[in-house]
């Protein structure tokens, strides 16, 4: 057994939290690259280099990419032969948000975070995360997170759909979600799905499908054209970056899937903003 001490974890995490919410990770900005250069709509293309204009910007001078510097969403995972030595019984748990909190503090970020959702006063500290645990073989812990922002969050859909749905409804589906969130979400926009499994598995796939890089296909060559089909329609509903027109109102669709009982066919849609900030390490 190999025993990781609190502090490690927490420094990572801190770390972690400043870096995503100040670089764009390098698969994002090459796509955002990529689209400029073939946009054909000219106001388009000179927003697209806006945005990466803006995140260079933002890494060379350390500051945030967005104002919204997001709800931290956390995926960790944990080695079978790795343990966390606790610090005054905390758990790896603890370590993350305390990781956050200095983070966000340390960082100049702005605090998002409310403690409870109707009396909406905020924790002054951007926790507690949303935090998701898979186990895996080895001695290594990996923590991936994501600074999720609200805007995009809060257009994401779920929809429990009749077993005998076809694919091309589910497609349909999927894109109009995005055309009715519109420029809502700051497009270009990084689309993830999740179908099967049940109510939540199906919405936590669809996250987890947005910590994939861009153009990182599905393993699966049904599920990879599924969602070649998904981003060309949505590209073809003209919205454009920020909404004012283009050819490119998502940089990418990524898909991800579970079994599922026999009676059920859920799919979740998240949608991300063009400031995809998510950074990973390993301990």
């Amino acid at each position: 057994m190999r025993f990781i001490d609190f502090r490690q974890i927490a420094q990572t995490v801190e770390q972690l939290c400043i870096s995503a919410c100040h670089e764009l990770p390098e698969d994002v900005l090459d796509a955002l690259k990529r689209a400029a250069a073939s946009e054909r709509n000219q106001r388009a293309a000179k927003i697209l280099n806006a945005l990466i204009e803006n995140a260079k910007i933002a890494s060379s001078e350390q500051i945030p990419l967005c104002q919204d510097t997001g709800i931290v969403v956390v995926f960790i995972e944990h080695g079978s032969e790795a343990a966390v030595k606790a610090e005054n019984g905390r758990t790896i748990i603890d370590a993350i948000n305390a990781g956050i909190e200095s983070g966000y503090k340390n960082g100049y970020l702005r605090m998002g975070v409310i403690g409870d959702p109707l009396r909406r006063k905020n924790t002054g500290t951007n926790t507690p995360a949303i935090i998701h645990t898979d186990f895996a073989a080895g001695d290594k812990i990996k923590i991936t997170l994501m600074t999720k922002g609200g805007g995009c969050e809060n257009k994401s859909q779920f929809r429990m759909f009749t077993p005998t749905t076809e694919k091309e409804q589910i497609i349909d589906w999927v894109v109009d979600v995005v055309r009715t969130a519109g420029a809502d979400v700051c497009p270009p926009v990084i689309v993830g799905v999740g179908i099967g499994g049940n109510f939540e598995q199906s919405c936590l796939l669809s996250k987890r499908a947005l910590i994939r890089k861009l153009g990182e296909k599905n393993n699966e060559a049904f599920y990879a054209q599924m969602e070649e089909d998904i981003l060309s329609k949505i590209n073809a509903l003209g919205i454009g970056p920020q909404g004012l027109g283009g050819d490119t109102t998502a940089l990418g669709c990524m898909i991800e899937t579970s079994p599922c009982h026999i009676a059920s066919l859920p799919v979740a849609v998240n949608i991300e903003c063009h400031s995809h900030r998510h950074k990973s390490a390993v301990i």
